[in-house]
């Protein structure tokens, strides 16, 4: 049986390919060829959770099951606050063939990649400026992400309830980023041609009136039952919503509550996967504003294991 350290396993983590395993696990869930079952979720005080993703792709000789815990407290007591693991088990025999002890590690990074991958799906060509609204350790990685992924020399800036974390987080990026922390959000969203919402928020920061004609929004905070980042009206306003698995967006996703309320339905939603094989038409003229509404699905965790593995099993045998 494999065992590997979150450090072991970020010196196996190639971004390229990871991006690459990560876009063709979108379009097998979208044609129905990953089995996901609904998420496991524990919600504890404070604002805590733990998610437990699984799922099987057709012909894969392995399945995952992933497990993620958030304690936003822990921040208090200089621990940090998202930690976890994945399993990878034989779809032949049960058995578990390795244990990667990643402490978050991998669903940071395969998120952050996901929010950009949607980003350059549905985004202008020309958009270049890029407001981050969070300050946690996924804010950061949608920078990184974005800067890899997206064309053009951008600028971010970045915005957080907490002004001494949004400082930390601009302060903390590497040197070839432009980066700013603002104060005004309201401000900051009228001037953005993207928007990445990364927060823990259980009401909208970002309200409508606020977003220009031509804004892209990728949404990754509204992981969980009650979370919600988006005005609603913003929601039924959006010209395209794109969501990483319909199914699971509804139940608990930044569309959730718009569904709910009966402004948009499920046929009104565009997967992920069918933008990425152009079975579905994305961005049509500049004006448009799109909304990409990304809950994290097993399909990620299943290609981010596989990738990481693969690397390994090249270098060891």
């Amino acid at each position: 049986m494999i065992s590997l350290t979150r450090n072991e396993i970020e010196s196996l983590i190639d971004l390229p390919k990871t991006v690459q395993y990560l876009e063709a696990a979108f379009c097998a869930s979208s044609w129905g060829d990953i089995n996901l079952p609904p998420v496991g979720h524990i919600a504890f005080d404070a604002g805590a959770d733990c998610h437990i993703k699984f799922g099987h792709m057709k012909g894969d000789p392995v399945f995952v099951i992933k497990i993620a815990t958030g304690f936003p407290q822990n921040s208090m007591h200089g621990i940090p606050s998202g930690n976890g693991l994945v399993l990878v088990l034989s779809a032949a025999t049960g058995e578990v063939e390795a244990i990667l002890h990643d402490e978050m590690v991998l669903t940071d990074i395969r998120t952050g990649l996901g929010g950009a991958i949607a980003s350059r799906s549905l985004a202008r060509q020309d958009s270049r400026n890029i407001l981050i609204a969070g300050t946690g350790p996924q804010a950061g990685r949608q920078i990184e992400a974005h800067s890899m992924l997206l064309p053009g020399s951008l600028s971010f800036k970045v915005w957080g309830r907490n002004e001494a974390k949004a400082k930390a987080l601009v302060n903390g990026l590497a040197p070839e980023i432009q980066a700013t922390q603002v104060d005004n959000l309201e401000a900051a969203t009228r001037t953005a041609d993207i928007v990445i919402t990364a927060t823990g928020a259980t009401s909208p920061v970002i309200k409508s009136e606020w977003v220009q004609p031509g804004t892209h929004i990728t949404a990754v905070g509204a992981d969980a039952p009650g979370k919600q980042e988006l005005d609603m009206s913003l929601i039924s306003r959006a010209d395209i919503v794109a969501v990483d698995l319909v199914a699971q967006c509804v139940d608990h996703g930044e569309i959730s509550h718009a569904s709910r309320a009966g402004e948009i339905y499920a046929a009104d939603l565009v997967e992920l996967g069918a933008l990425l094989d152009n079975s579905k038409p994305g961005r049509k003229n500049p004006d448009q504003i799109t909304i990409a509404d990304l809950t994290g699905i097993a399909a990620q965790d299943i290609a981010i294991a596989k990738a990481v593995l693969e690397t390994w099993k090249k270098q060891n045998l």
